[in-house]
């Protein structure tokens, strides 16, 4: 059998100097485990999910967790759900992220669409924590209260959440460009105590108002006591019955760390809503900071040298990560607009950005618009959202840098953290993934519970516990929804919904989620196989494939294309008809290529095809799409009426 080599190889002095290669190193000389090679990471990762609880007892010990009480052992219920993480051990998710970083180093910069930038060091950001929390303790916040924001990306947020966990309250956040009534949706599960709500936000060269919707938020959130509004795109609230942030920033400083629990509510991310009432996932303050360790430190080398910028919003749990840079001292770099990325890229090169986090949807823009970004500072860029199709790994090495690693990842909301991704001391091959995360035990089985073998699709589930696992759902007392959600089709293991294979080569792909798969005639496809196929054409802006079962037994699979430019509509059509029987197969080739002018996605970016495959086989797009957890609700419209309308002609 001919072996495939990798497309691309880590430097061996850059090896050499990674965390993770001292970590397996440190790991070798105290006894926790023994390697014939440290920079071996099938070895390591085979040792961190045959032991779970050596493994993240020994990441705590790594990275000097700081324990207000110590724990009187690591994993003493190895179950799922209810493993029993770290019992008895108290400590402060706010606590560590203030501690890494030096006093006159940038913290976080914030840089607006319109050019302007603010920063504060770290200094100014324990002294500002202190005071929201000394003023969050002032309002009567305790520990357990919930504390919501509704805010843009902004300085504020960062350090309004760190004094949230520092008074030991839970977190949650919504981004302005949620209408109120979504917003509260979310928020109003919890009953927060305090609203932090901005003014404004920039994107698409524009200020957005968002003064009215912050005001009927307010009268939406049951058992709200008092509201602290910051001015963000230069808007200034009217003076009501609220407090402003500089009364915030004016208050007695409170330094004081809650000790609590490592499985202690720290905050809730929401699901996007689309299908349904957005659930929220409740995260503890030791879960999120061990899996916030691993991910950023080991996985992406980050360093407190470092500047690290990952597009996000608020709306996405890739802000949390994106915050957690501060766990390991690094700069971290907060952008509010839209991702341009003949914005982005010189902005990366201005700041001196290092580690570089962005999304498949702005490599594929950034080839089509023919830029050649040069490598700048940049280690290593990482990349998740949704799958990276090999194109865009060849792109980036002949634009951007041949020595850069180019990782993807995936994890998700459900454990703030990672499944799969890159090391330092993975080799890449181009559309895969190059691993299983460290501590996480990744197979993929088939319907009835059984691995599959490499190369053969299932589903991805993880038989082992995790820390970062959620701590249940917000208003799920007896844990059914969360049992519903992981754990119904195999009970005891984590079933994660994504349609996954295992190569040869111990790599993963991701195929897109098991509940949109294409199952056409038996043969099940993979939406991402399609994508891959047509990604690179410079005729095609955006794509969204669904398999839709008919009544009759029949099957449709239309493929919807936004045009890029104003190709020619029947020659865009045999173009993907043709590209995709040729890079993917015959079978893959849709049913009907449907040319719209521009397609919906979650406000986090995911393509809808669960949602549009349920309303193209008859379901009220009322009862299965929340249109406030749309990015663009008319798209949505548009696109269900031209299916409607190519259907019928059929």
């Amino acid at each position: 059998m001919t072996r495939i080599q990798p497309d691309w190889v880590p430097d061996p002095s850059v090896v050499a100097r990674s965390r993770i290669v001292r970590f397996a190193t440190w790991l070798d000389a105290r006894g926790y485990a023994s390697f014939d090679d440290v920079t071996d990471y099938p070895a390591l990762h085979a040792w961190s999910v045959a032991h779970p609880g050596e493994f993240w007892a020994a990441v705590a010990e790594f990275f000097a967790v700081d324990w207000s009480t110590p724990p009187s052992g690591a994993l003493t219920e190895r179950r799922m759900p209810g493993a029993v993480w770290f019992p008895d051990g108290t400590l402060n998710f706010g606590a560590h992220l203030l501690r890494a970083g030096v006093d006159d180093q940038d913290a976080v910069i914030l840089v607006s669409e319109n050019g302007d930038r603010t920063s504060i060091t770290y200094a100014e950001l324990r002294a500002r924590a202190f005071a929201v929390a000394g003023r969050l303790r002032a309002l009567g916040v305790e520990p357990g209260d919930r504390v919501a924001a509704y805010l843009p990306n902004c300085v504020e947020g960062v350090v309004a959440f760190v004094a949230t966990a520092l008074v030991g309250a839970v977190w949650a956040q919504t981004g302005l460009d949620y209408a109120a009534p979504s917003a509260a949706d979310r928020m109003a599960q919890l009953e927060p105590r305090v609203l932090i709500t901005g003014s404004g936000y920039h994107f698409g060269g524009t200020v957005h108002d968002r003064r009215a919707d912050a005001r009927a938020l307010r009268d939406l959130l049951p058992g709200l006591r008092h509201t602290i509004t910051v001015e963000t795109a230069g808007l200034a609230h009217p003076v009501d019955d609220a407090s402003t942030w500089a009364d915030a920033l004016a208050a007695d400083p409170d330094p004081t760390a809650e000790a609590v629990p490592f499985a202690y509510p720290l905050g809730v991310l929401f699901t996007s809503g689309t299908t349904g009432k957005p659930k929220g996932i409740v995260h503890g303050h030791g879960g999120v900071l061990l899996e916030q360790l691993v991910s950023p430190g080991l996985h992406l080398d980050l360093r407190a040298e470092d500047v690290f910028f990952w597009f996000t919003t608020p709306n996405w749990m890739m802000w949390n990560a994106q915050v957690c840079g501060l766990l390991h001292g690094a700069t971290i770099v907060l952008y509010d607009g839209r991702p341009r990325p003949e914005t982005l890229w010189p902005l990366v090169a201005d700041l001196g950005v290092t580690v570089f986090g962005t999304s498949p949807g702005f490599l594929e823009a950034s080839q089509r618009a023919g830029l050649e970004p040069g490598p700048a500072n940049l280690r290593i860029v990482g990349v998740t959202g949704s799958v990276l199709p090999a194109s865009a790994n060849v792109w980036f090495r002949h634009h951007v840098s041949a020595s850069v690693q180019l990782g993807s990842m995936s994890g998700g909301t459900d454990i703030c953290g990672i499944f799969v991704a890159s090391a330092p001391t993975t080799p890449v091959y181009d559309g895969e993934i190059s691993a299983p995360a460290l501590g996480a035990a990744v197979e993929v089985w088939n319907a009835d519970g059984e691995e599959v073998p490499a190369g053969t699709p299932g589903e991805m589930v993880i038989t082992e516990p995790m820390p970062s696992m959620p701590l249940r759902f917000w208003a799920d007392p007896d844990d059914r929804k969360l049992r519903d959600t992981y754990f119904a089709d195999f009970p005891g293991v984590w079933r994660h919904g994504d349609l996954t294979v295992r190569t040869e080569r111990g790599t993963v792909v991701i195929l897109g989620r098991s509940d949109a798969t294409i199952n056409r005639h038996g043969v099940r496809l993979g939406s991402a196989e399609l994508y891959d196929a047509i990604i690179d054409l410079a005729e095609v802006a955006d794509a969204l494939v669904v398999g839709v079962e008919e009544p009759d037994g029949g099957y449709w699979l239309p493929l919807f294309v936004v045009p890029h430019g104003s190709p020619d509509p029947a020659s865009l059509v045999e173009l993907v008809r043709r590209r995709i029987t040729e890079r993917a197969s015959p079978r893959h080739a849709p049913d009907d290529v449907v040319i719209v002018d521009r397609l919906p996605h979650t406000r986090t970016g995911k393509r809808l095809e669960v949602p549009v495959k349920r309303i193209l086989q008859g379901a009220d797009p009322e009862q299965v799409i929340n249109r406030g957890a749309v990015d663009d609700p008319e798209a949505l419209d548009a696109l269900v009426a031209a299916a409607r309308t190519k259907r019928g002609r059929r």
